[in-house]
């Protein structure tokens, strides 16, 4: 095996020690700090790496925190029936990791999203850690990898759900029957053929 496969496996024995203690004091650390915090290197270097994560200029990895649970709606004043309230158990379209990655470009509006993984969580928030791109550094632009992100299309791609996660909430990790209206977007289509 080599060094990332035993990173991954590492990652998949939290419950035993000594990962265990070592897992708990990163979450208490996390809590303290702020919720957007930018890091010298990826926490999960063999998730990074599988998600285009390279040690180059133009390239941060930001970690982000989130709270967890179910949409919180305000209880409505006027009466009606107690199941008709509407308060628990809604759920957001948006998954926990796309809204971490919005957060992470509101932050460095400059940067781009490129994609986001998994490093921990609590009781009370999500962790997750942001690979974020400079479109206009020259080493990126250069990149015979990842020069595509300098292209104005792909301005703002995480707001657009052009990430990977924004993918999987708009559907598209669908094909074929039962997904006939998806694509190329769920409004889109209804124009189709006019």
């Amino acid at each position: 095996m080599g060094y990332y496969k035993y990173v991954g496996e590492a990652w998949k024995k939290l419950d035993e020690e000594p990962y265990k203690q070592l897992y708990k004091q990163r979450l208490q650390e996390w809590g303290k700090g702020s919720s957007v915090t930018r890091v010298e290197h990826p926490t999960r270097i063999n998730r990074a790496r599988a998600l285009g994560y390279r040690n180059i200029q133009g390239m941060v990895v930001v970690r982000v925190r989130v709270r967890r649970g179910n949409l919180r709606k305000p209880r409505p004043r006027m009466g009606r029936k107690h199941k008709r309230m509407g308060i628990k158990k809604i759920k957001a379209k948006k998954s926990l990791k796309l809204i971490a990655e919005e957060r992470a470009n509101r932050k460095y509006p400059n940067l781009e999203v490129l994609n986001s993984y998994w490093v921990g969580e609590d009781g009370r928030y999500k962790y997750f850690e942001v690979i974020m791109v400079d479109p206009h550094h020259p080493r990126i632009r250069n990149d015979e990898v990842v020069s595509w992100v300098s292209s104005k299309q792909h301005k703002g791609r995480v707001f657009r759900g052009l990430t990977s996660a924004g993918k999987k909430m708009r559907g598209l990790r669908k094909k074929g029957m039962g997904a006939e209206k998806i694509r190329p977007s769920i409004r889109k289509h209804r124009h189709r053929g006019k």
